[in-house]
């Protein structure tokens, strides 16, 4: 007995000797070396080099804003699903620790039975019993380890899932606040719109009465002043999507948004130069960057499991139990007691073709992490240029157009009161009003794409999970 026994020690050590079976590192990404640090579009977009803030849309200095932001990372259903599926994985992660413990079980039993075995009558017992095992599996090879490294990987990549959500949250958040301020004001841009047609359309009419107009002039006049009116239910429909959209992302009805909302009649203005950072400060900072890395690092230990199975699982086991016939108080007795002590090896061999296939596959799965690894490493710093470039551009359309509507103004007003004492004719006054009239609209949507760019940067540059 004692030679069989000193037999199993020294295969078992053989084998753990022979096997190499820890889980391999994951492989470096051959995209993020070859980044520099700095981002080409942030020169010509003109933004601070400074990282962004976690808590981003204080730059604003909007108390509407935080508080609006604050509640959608409070109450946003979306993101509640995401905290509940990072809080599923994280029980997997306790679950796959417990391996590493010795599993119990308790039996117990007491019953009243009939053995129709005995002679020459049948016997009633009652039968009691009481058991207790336990065992643990020796992690020679890595494969309870690799386990729980896959595991913390998952739930590590779990939170940076949450965190991603938590940005896109926070970022459509502040895009619909400043939507709905936009909504506001050209809302209020479009019924100033009207009313200026009105004066004109007054004037026309005064002249005309007075013989110093044609009714062509009046009729025109009439209708701009209706294309003026008929732009207002558009953009008073366009605020209100805004504002529902509002509603769904702080986890509320339409109607309770609507009434709680903060006034705003102006767009919302940074205090600052807009932060961006570098390109080094993505992969700190974008989750979803994180969560494939985290990925990547996960199915690299899943090849270390595939690995561990393809040797033998050692795992010591030990029971004791007592049994009684008749009566609880004999349980205890020597005669009842029974107990258990020693090894036990499985191995599937020689047939480890599925073994194999297994490892085959985990390792494939290490590769798809990593080209999604780099696919969304690059898909980051697409973002981020996009970003920065598209900012450029809106601050320049919008200063373009400032200047524009400054002078289409001038020129309408001329132009109106060289009609009122008779020295141009109507069309040069609806020539330049309809001018005016465009370049305000314009200017009123450029301010909110601008803002809109902004929220982009922030969101590309991945800010807005850390509150």
């Amino acid at each position: 007995m004692k030679n069989l026994k000193l037999q199993t020690l020294m295969a078992v050590a053989a084998l753990a000797l022979g096997a190499c079976a820890t889980a391999p590192a994951a492989p470096g990404s051959s995209v993020a070396p070859r980044v520099d640090s700095a981002l080409i579009s942030a020169k010509d977009a003109g933004v601070a080099a400074t990282p962004v803030p976690g808590s981003w849309w204080r730059l604003y200095q909007s108390e509407a804003l935080g508080g609006l932001v604050s509640q959608a990372l409070s109450n946003n259903r979306s993101l509640a699903g995401a905290a509940a599926n990072f809080e599923q994985v994280r029980a997997g992660l306790s679950e796959a620790r417990a391996a590493l413990l010795p599993s119990t079980t308790a039996t117990g039993s007491a019953q009243y039975a009939r053995d129709p075995g005995f002679a020459p009558a049948d016997i009633e017992n009652d039968t009691y019993s009481l058991g207790f095992e336990m065992a643990y599996e020796v992690d020679i090879f890595g494969r309870v380890r690799s386990s729980v490294e896959a595991a913390r990987q998952d739930a590590a990549a779990a939170e940076a899932a949450y965190q991603a959500a938590a940005l896109m949250v926070a970022g459509e958040t502040a895009r619909a606040w400043i939507d709905y301020c936009a909504g506001n004001v050209q809302l209020e841009t479009a019924r100033s719109n009207f009313r200026l047609q009105e004066e004109t359309l007054s004037l026309t009419r005064t002249l005309f009465d007075a013989g110093r107009g044609i009714r062509l002039d009046v009729v025109q006049a009439e209708a701009a002043l209706r294309r003026a009116e008929a732009d207002i239910p558009s953009v008073r429909a366009a605020r209100d999507a805004a504002l529902f959209r509002l509603a769904r992302l702080t986890g509320q009805t339409p109607e309770e948004m609507s009434r709680a909302v903060p006034a705003c009649e102006s767009m919302p203005q940074l205090v600052s130069l807009l932060p961006a950072g570098d390109s080094a400060a993505l992969l700190a900072r974008r989750p979803d960057v994180r969560q494939a890395e985290l990925q990547l690092a996960g199915a690299a230990s899943r090849v270390g499991i595939a690995t561990a199975n393809l040797y033998p699982s050692v795992r010591i086991g030990g029971s004791v139990s007592t049994a009684s016939i008749g009566g609880a108080g004999d349980m205890f007795g020597e005669d009842g007691l029974s107990f258990g002590l020693g090894p036990l090896i499985s191995w599937n061999f020689p047939n480890v073709a599925a073994a194999r296939a297994r490892l085959g596959a985990a390792e494939a799965s290490v590769g798809i992490a990593l080209a999604n690894f780099d696919e969304t490493f690059l898909t980051a710093l697409e973002e981020a240029e996009v970003a920065l470039t598209n900012y450029a551009a809106a601050k320049e359309r919008y200063a373009a157009l400032e200047a524009s509507a400054a002078a289409s103004e001038e020129a309408a007003e001329l132009a109106r009161t060289r009609y009122r004492v008779g020295a141009d004719n109507f069309l040069s006054v609806l020539d330049a009003e309809r001018t005016f009239v465009e370049t305000r609209t314009a200017l009123a949507q450029s301010e909110a794409a601008r803002a809109s760019a902004e929220i982009n940067v922030f969101m590309a540059m991945g800010g807005g999970w850390t509150d």
